[in-house]
């Protein structure tokens, strides 16, 4: 998996390009099936990829957190959600709650998230490839090729089945 993750962000700038081509015309156009394709071509990879031998979403971005997401993690931590932002969050240029640093607080050694039950919502939908009109993510999809090897493997594959 290293060797893989020391590679993905050449093969991902490599296929940038070609990415960006196929999304434009997917935006432009999307088959009527895009749905069905991508939640089928979502659960394959899914199937053969573990995600608790890369982490490296956890390790090289942070997810945003909603105010529902904060209130949830601070009960689970039983704090107040103002001490919960001041310990481990900070605001972005976009105004977003995101973590005051990467790798993520809250992953450990093992790979394994210590707030699984209870992780953010931007965590739970990663790499967003199963997501409903899929079309409209396409900048967030590109930018994911680069960090998730499976998200990679699906857009490759989605552009041989979605020519």
């Amino acid at each position: 998996m290293d060797e893989i993750l020391r590679q993905l962000p050449k093969k991902a700038a490599e296929k940038h390009k070609e990415n960006k081509k196929f999304f434009t015309k997917l935006k432009r156009k999307p088959p009527k099936n895009l749905d069905y394709v991508m939640q089928e071509l979502h659960e394959t990879e899914f199937e053969r990829t573990d995600c608790l031998t890369c982490a490296n979403c956890c390790k090289t971005t942070g997810p945003l957190f909603t105010n529902i997401d904060i209130e949830r993690i601070s009960k689970f931590f039983r704090m107040k959600p103002q001490k919960f932002i001041a310990q481990f969050l900070r605001v972005d240029e976009d105004n977003d709650y995101v973590l005051q640093e990467v790798p993520c607080t809250f992953l450990g050694d093992d790979n394994r998230c210590s707030i699984y039950d209870v992780r953010p919502k931007a965590c739970r939908e990663f790499p967003h490839t199963d997501r409903k009109k899929f079309q409209q993510i396409s900048n967030l999809t590109l930018k994911n090729v680069a960090i998730c090897p499976a998200a990679f493997n699906i857009v490759e594959e989605m552009k041989k089945r979605l020519p």
